[in-house]
């Protein structure tokens, strides 16, 4: 297992800190109160080319390996959830596309979400379908040339946002996917606010009513919206999430550290007691596992091994749980403090949670991963 990141590999990880230090962290209690992202975030991230990270030079984008991509999903969640699950969802769009879409769609669209001119968003859950992907309810039928959609999707990330959709609506029963431009008529959105954490992601419940798009928007075949498209997608969603998780639980890290070096009470500095210096030992190393984890799936993942799909799974479960305590124990640690906006703690622990529910809630991973083990027993 390969844990050490090449020069290169920590060279951008420098960049990826000094880049979500400078042009985002200013504005990750905007984006939390407003419940949008600051205007300059994403021109930022376009000129630096991090909207097209996860794509190949070929199209436009930067090609950077996973491991890379890893450490830019880190830094980023280290300072903002909401910029970073930009990065998760509009990957799954363009993944998608580069693995299953058309020679046209490739050469129309691809070069245009990697320099961010085209937003994307991955449109699977509904009201009343979540892990049961294969119950959607959102349909689409033939007519000419045309397939006509309709239904609800909900929970969207960046939903407010995007342009483009990759949605997975039922063809004669059987899930497929499509391909969905915002200004279609018949299309709407509605900004869902009030969410308890990851505020700044624009999430969106989408209404489609007799939305008609080509033929050419089929992405893929048709009945292989889940088995094939979707859950590609759910693995760089999954991968990435993982890594977003390492980067907040160290920022609630950080914060707990310095707050129990300058925190005085009863004469000396918090971190000199014990239950204390618990907490701050349990964060340092459950991360570092959780991060070795995460480099493990990048690492199998570059090689193309396909037992980075059950390391995936391992990661983002581990990840997530992992940071849902260590943010617990940050508010913890600041005391009444940790429950004041004043303390970005208070944000850390409300934006960990959603971890554990998006791209496959824990007890979901808990299910996947123990079936995959005991099947080889």
């Amino acid at each position: 297992m390969k844990t050490q990141l090449t020069d290169l590999q920590q060279s951008l990880k420098n960049e990826f800190r000094a880049f979500a230090d400078e042009f985002v962290a200013p504005y990750a209690a905007y984006n939390d109160r407003e419940e949008r992202l600051h205007e300059t975030i994403i021109p930022n991230m376009i000129e630096r080319g991090y909207l097209g990270s996860m794509l190949p030079a070929e199209h436009g984008g930067l090609g950077y390996d996973n491991v890379t991509i890893g450490a830019l999903n880190e830094e980023l969640g280290r300072v903002c959830v909401s910029a970073r699950v930009l990065l998760t969802v509009h990957g799954m769009v363009a993944l998608a596309l580069l693995r299953w879409g058309s020679r046209e769609q490739k050469e129309t669209l691809l070069p245009k979400i990697a320099k961010g001119e085209v937003i994307g968003a991955f449109a699977l859950s509904e009201p009343e379908t979540g892990s049961d992907a294969k119950s959607v309810k959102t349909t689409a039928v033939l007519d000419g040339d045309e397939y006509v959609l309709n239904g609800r999707k909900k929970w969207i990330s960046m939903g407010m946002r995007a342009d483009l959709f990759l949605v997975i609506a039922g063809l004669d029963g059987k899930p497929t996917a499509f391909l969905v431009e915002g200004d279609r008529a018949g299309f709407s959105r509605t900004h869902m606010k009030g969410l308890m954490g990851s505020r700044g992601s624009e999430i969106a419940e989408l209404t489609f009513e007799d939305v008609r798009i080509p033929k050419a928007n089929l992405v893929g075949r048709e009945g292989m919206g889940l088995t094939g498209v979707a859950l590609s997608c759910l693995d760089y969603g999954r991968y990435t999430v993982a890594w977003g998780c390492i980067g907040l639980a160290q920022a609630c890290f950080e914060a707990s550290a310095s707050y129990a070096k300058n925190r005085h009470q009863f004469g000396a500095p918090i971190g000199e007691n014990q239950l204390i210096q618990k907490m701050i030992t349990e964060m340092v190393t459950q991360i570092t596992a959780a991060r070795l984890l995460c480099y493990h799936a990048g690492y199998l993942k570059d090689i193309g091994d396909p037992d980075s799909i059950m390391e995936t799974w391992n990661a983002k479960y581990l990840s997530s749980v992992m940071v849902s305590k260590i943010a617990a124990d940050a508010v913890q640690i600041h005391g009444g403090n940790g429950v004041h906006p004043d303390y970005p703690v208070e944000r850390y622990y409300r934006d960990a949670k959603i971890n554990e529910i998006i791209e496959g809630s824990t007890q979901i991973h808990e299910f996947l991963i123990a079936k995959n083990v005991l099947r080889t027993f």
